[in-house]
């Protein structure tokens, strides 16, 4: 499953080019700079969390990691409306 992560786009949308570009911007900005994110890196960051979360299933801390997959998807998937979010797939 790892290795279509790096293959450059698979079924889950996943490019790694798409994913250098966006840690490049997280990493880049200063301590009170933000970042701005389109639909499309949210959705590349939710697509992560959700990845993370089905390879902890069995890890003694998967209800931490669910609950913050849960708040994080919560905080940012209400800056688009549903119509937004089912015309992206």
């Amino acid at each position: 499953m790892i290795d279509q992560f790096f293959d450059g786009g698979d079924s889950n949308g996943w490019d790694s080019e798409k994913i250098v570009d966006l840690e490049a911007r997280l990493m880049a900005p200063g301590e009170d700079e933000g970042v701005l994110l389109g639909i499309d890196d949210v959705a590349l960051l939710l697509q992560g969390m959700a990845f993370t979360e089905v390879m902890s299933q069995d890890l003694p801390w998967i209800d931490s990691v669910r609950w913050v997959t849960d708040f994080v998807t919560e905080e940012l998937r209400q800056h688009w409306t549903e119509d937004e979010w089912r015309g992206l797939s």
